[in-house]
Protein backbone atom coordinates (compact mmCIF):
# COMPACT_ATOMS: atom_id res chain seq x y z
CA UNK A 1 0.00 0.00 0.00
CA UNK A 2 1.30 3.44 -0.83
CA UNK A 3 2.17 5.31 2.39
CA UNK A 4 0.14 8.26 1.08
CA UNK A 5 -3.10 6.20 1.13
CA UNK A 6 -4.89 6.43 4.47
CA UNK A 7 -6.18 3.35 6.28
CA UNK A 8 -7.83 3.77 9.67
CA UNK A 9 -9.29 0.84 11.60
CA UNK A 10 -11.01 2.07 14.74
CA UNK A 11 -12.92 -0.29 17.03
CA UNK A 12 -15.22 1.27 19.62
CA UNK A 13 -16.10 -1.24 22.32
CA UNK A 14 -18.73 0.99 23.93
CA UNK A 15 -20.81 1.20 20.75
CA UNK A 16 -19.74 -2.27 19.46
CA UNK A 17 -18.63 -0.77 16.14
CA UNK A 18 -15.63 -0.73 13.86
CA UNK A 19 -15.06 2.29 11.65
CA UNK A 20 -12.74 1.79 8.70
CA UNK A 21 -11.65 4.63 6.45
CA UNK A 22 -9.64 3.79 3.35
CA UNK A 23 -8.39 6.04 0.55
CA UNK A 24 -7.95 4.72 -2.98
CA UNK A 25 -6.05 6.26 -5.86
CA UNK A 26 -8.90 5.64 -8.33
CA UNK A 27 -12.15 7.36 -9.27
CA UNK A 28 -15.24 6.64 -7.20
CA UNK A 29 -17.16 4.91 -10.05
CA UNK A 30 -14.31 2.41 -10.51
CA UNK A 31 -14.01 1.72 -6.77
CA UNK A 32 -17.81 1.26 -6.63
CA UNK A 33 -17.65 -1.20 -9.53
CA UNK A 34 -15.00 -3.23 -7.69
CA UNK A 35 -17.31 -3.51 -4.66
CA UNK A 36 -20.42 -4.45 -6.65
CA UNK A 37 -19.35 -6.74 -9.52
CA UNK A 38 -18.79 -10.47 -8.92
CA UNK A 39 -15.83 -11.01 -11.24
CA UNK A 40 -14.04 -7.98 -9.77
CA UNK A 41 -14.84 -8.95 -6.15
CA UNK A 42 -13.37 -12.38 -6.85
CA UNK A 43 -10.09 -10.72 -7.81
CA UNK A 44 -9.57 -8.91 -4.49
CA UNK A 45 -12.00 -9.69 -1.66
CA UNK A 46 -9.81 -11.94 0.51
CA UNK A 47 -6.61 -11.41 2.48
CA UNK A 48 -3.46 -12.92 1.00
CA UNK A 49 -2.90 -15.83 0.44
CA UNK A 50 -6.64 -16.63 0.34
CA UNK A 51 -8.76 -16.16 -2.78
CA UNK A 52 -12.44 -15.27 -3.16
CA UNK A 53 -15.11 -17.05 -5.17
CA UNK A 54 -18.65 -15.80 -5.69
CA UNK A 55 -21.43 -18.38 -5.78
CA UNK A 56 -24.28 -15.85 -6.03
CA UNK A 57 -24.51 -12.08 -6.42
CA UNK A 58 -27.78 -10.20 -6.82
CA UNK A 59 -26.77 -6.59 -6.22
CA UNK A 60 -30.09 -4.94 -5.44
CA UNK A 61 -32.07 -4.11 -2.31
CA UNK A 62 -33.32 -7.49 -1.09
CA UNK A 63 -30.57 -9.35 -2.96
CA UNK A 64 -27.44 -10.89 -1.51
CA UNK A 65 -23.86 -11.87 -2.19
CA UNK A 66 -22.75 -15.39 -1.24
CA UNK A 67 -19.03 -16.03 -1.48
CA UNK A 68 -16.19 -18.11 -0.10
CA UNK A 69 -12.71 -17.16 0.98
CA UNK A 70 -10.52 -20.12 0.08
CA UNK A 71 -7.16 -21.10 1.56
CA UNK A 72 -4.35 -22.39 -0.69
CA UNK A 73 -5.18 -25.86 0.73
CA UNK A 74 -8.78 -25.55 -0.46
CA UNK A 75 -10.56 -24.87 2.86
CA UNK A 76 -13.59 -22.61 2.30
CA UNK A 77 -14.93 -19.93 4.64
CA UNK A 78 -18.38 -18.81 3.48
CA UNK A 79 -20.07 -15.45 4.01
CA UNK A 80 -23.33 -13.83 3.02
CA UNK A 81 -24.11 -10.13 2.66
CA UNK A 82 -27.77 -9.13 2.37
CA UNK A 83 -28.30 -5.74 0.71
CA UNK A 84 -30.66 -3.47 2.64
CA UNK A 85 -30.09 -0.09 0.95
CA UNK A 86 -28.17 1.03 -2.13
CA UNK A 87 -27.49 4.53 -3.45
CA UNK A 88 -25.45 3.98 -6.63
CA UNK A 89 -21.82 5.13 -6.33
CA UNK A 90 -22.59 6.64 -2.90
CA UNK A 91 -23.57 4.06 -0.27
CA UNK A 92 -24.45 0.47 0.55
CA UNK A 93 -26.06 -0.87 3.72
CA UNK A 94 -25.97 -4.61 4.25
CA UNK A 95 -26.25 -7.38 6.81
CA UNK A 96 -22.98 -9.31 6.97
CA UNK A 97 -22.86 -12.88 8.25
CA UNK A 98 -20.81 -16.03 8.24
CA UNK A 99 -22.70 -18.77 6.43
CA UNK A 100 -22.37 -22.12 4.73
CA UNK A 101 -22.16 -22.81 0.99
CA UNK A 102 -25.97 -22.94 0.79
CA UNK A 103 -26.33 -19.41 2.26
CA UNK A 104 -27.58 -20.56 5.67
CA UNK A 105 -26.43 -18.11 8.35
CA UNK A 106 -24.09 -19.49 11.03
CA UNK A 107 -25.80 -18.52 14.33
CA UNK A 108 -22.62 -19.18 16.34
CA UNK A 109 -20.68 -16.34 14.70
CA UNK A 110 -21.39 -12.59 14.83
CA UNK A 111 -23.71 -10.93 12.33
CA UNK A 112 -23.33 -7.21 11.72
CA UNK A 113 -24.87 -4.24 9.94
CA UNK A 114 -22.39 -2.58 7.60
CA UNK A 115 -22.87 0.95 6.24
CA UNK A 116 -20.42 1.88 3.49
CA UNK A 117 -20.01 5.37 2.04
CA UNK A 118 -18.05 6.17 -1.11
CA UNK A 119 -16.84 9.76 -1.41
CA UNK A 120 -14.97 11.36 -4.28
CA UNK A 121 -11.65 12.83 -3.20
CA UNK A 122 -9.11 15.06 -4.90
CA UNK A 123 -6.94 12.14 -5.99
CA UNK A 124 -9.46 9.31 -5.94
CA UNK A 125 -12.04 7.93 -3.55
CA UNK A 126 -12.48 7.49 0.20
CA UNK A 127 -14.52 4.54 1.46
CA UNK A 128 -15.83 4.80 5.02
CA UNK A 129 -17.34 1.68 6.51
CA UNK A 130 -19.12 1.50 9.88
CA UNK A 131 -19.83 -2.03 11.09
CA UNK A 132 -22.22 -2.45 14.02
CA UNK A 133 -22.23 -5.67 16.04
CA UNK A 134 -24.99 -6.77 18.43
CA UNK A 135 -22.61 -6.75 21.40
CA UNK A 136 -19.12 -5.92 22.64
CA UNK A 137 -18.44 -9.67 22.81
CA UNK A 138 -19.29 -10.08 19.12
CA UNK A 139 -17.00 -7.19 18.24
CA UNK A 140 -14.22 -8.77 20.30
CA UNK A 141 -14.72 -12.09 18.47
CA UNK A 142 -14.04 -10.56 15.04
CA UNK A 143 -11.09 -8.58 16.37
CA UNK A 144 -9.68 -11.82 17.82
CA UNK A 145 -10.24 -13.53 14.44
CA UNK A 146 -7.79 -11.04 12.89
CA UNK A 147 -10.18 -8.67 11.16
CA UNK A 148 -7.84 -5.66 11.25
CA UNK A 149 -4.91 -7.40 9.52
CA UNK A 150 -7.26 -9.29 7.21
CA UNK A 151 -8.97 -6.14 5.99
CA UNK A 152 -5.63 -4.34 5.54
CA UNK A 153 -4.40 -7.19 3.32
CA UNK A 154 -7.70 -7.37 1.44
CA UNK A 155 -7.71 -3.63 0.72
CA UNK A 156 -4.10 -3.81 -0.49
CA UNK A 157 -5.35 -6.32 -3.06
CA UNK A 158 -7.98 -3.81 -4.11
CA UNK A 159 -5.22 -1.21 -4.56
CA UNK A 160 -3.41 -3.63 -6.87
CA UNK A 161 -6.56 -4.35 -8.88
CA UNK A 162 -7.44 -0.65 -9.19
CA UNK A 163 -3.92 0.08 -10.50
CA UNK A 164 -4.31 -2.69 -13.10
CA UNK A 165 -7.77 -1.48 -14.15
CA UNK A 166 -6.62 2.16 -14.29
CA UNK A 167 -3.68 1.18 -16.52
CA UNK A 168 -6.09 -0.66 -18.86
CA UNK A 169 -8.34 2.41 -19.03
CA UNK A 170 -5.35 4.66 -19.82
CA UNK A 171 -4.36 2.54 -22.83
Amino acid sequence: MSPALRYDFTPDMESATITMVREFNAPRPLVWECYTTADLLDRWYAPKPLTARTKHLDFRVGGYWLFAMITPEGQEYWSRQDYQAIQPTESITMLDAFSDAEASINPDLPRAVVEMHFAAAEDGCVVTSVTRYPSKDDLQKVIDMGMEAGMASTLERLDELLATLSEKDAQ
